[in-house]
């Protein structure tokens, strides 16, 4: 089996393991919970990290070039050690993004869109977990519920930073670091969208103006030629009657075409 092929196997378990890991790790955190409902989320995350593990695993042997590919993939391998921080499990959903950053890879313009949307969404909902888990039994704390987490990761992603509400830990900065990166990021993938489509619509504009130019220019050649044609009958008629020699036709101005408007183009 080859890795690319594993990986195609892999995308909707290792989607549906990020997916029941937020569940678990959502209702964890919202809830508070102790006890037994502690103890009955926690072994689902554990499981989720497993397959994560796995996925780690086989895809590190299939790799025909094992070292290299280590190299490159480092951030997955904190995906895989970093659950040792309760906060930081939240990477694990960085597969589910990774899952949906390559089927919108080849997407429409409208799904990239769809894509970026989506993730930051989901970036707000997470981090607004991970900051709600970080800082609700912290000293100067002034995160204590999921709204105040959702409205701190908010603010964070779209770089505005109002900073009525801020992390007081080292580890809530760390993930703020994170959050604004992020927010970076898609602001990024958003605004070359939106170029994309800017261009496109510019290109499109000066293409429909060279058919019509061309359009014009073939109608006026074909008149021109009529024209001419008449001129020569009459005048092969009156040299005919002065005894004179019949006039010769000049040649026929050929349309352009695209090729030649390119090739005439000084650019």
């Amino acid at each position: 089996m080859t890795q690319r092929r594993w990986q195609q196997i892999m995308d909707i378990p290792l989607t549906i393991a990020a997916i029941i890991f937020l569940i678990a790790y959502a209702w964890e955190v919202i809830a508070n919970l102790s006890g037994t409902a502690m103890l009955v989320a926690e072994v689902v995350i554990a499981i989720t990290w497993v397959v994560f593990v796995i996925d780690y695993l086989v895809n590190l042997i299939l790799a025909e070039r094992r070292w290299f590919w280590f190299r490159k993939h480092l951030f997955d391998l904190l995906v895989v050690v970093l659950p040792m921080l309760r906060p930081l499990r939240l990477l694990r959903l960085v597969t589910l993004l990774n899952v949906l950053q390559r089927r919108a890879g080849t997407a429409v313009r409208g799904g990239v869109l769809t894509y970026a949307v989506g993730s930051s969404l989901l970036l707000v909902f997470v981090a607004g977990l991970a900051i709600l888990d970080t800082e609700r039994n912290a000293d100067s704390t002034q995160i204590t519920n999921l709204g105040d987490g959702i409205w701190w990761a908010f603010v964070t992603i779209t770089t505005v930073g109002y900073g009525d509400i801020y992390p007081a830990t080292t580890l809530g900065r760390v993930i703020a670091a994170g959050v604004m990166m992020a927010g970076i990021a898609l602001l990024g993938v958003v605004t070359a969208t939106l170029a994309s489509w800017i261009v496109e619509r510019v290109a499109a504009q000066d293409e429909l103006s060279h058919v019509a130019t061309r359009r014009e220019v073939t109608d006026l050649t074909k008149q021109v030629a009529e024209l001419k044609h008449v001129l020569l009958e009459h005048a092969t008629h009156m040299a005919a009657s002065s005894g004179t020699p019949a006039p010769t036709s000049p040649p026929t101005p050929t349309p352009p075409t695209e090729a030649s408007d390119r090739a005439r183009s000084p650019l």
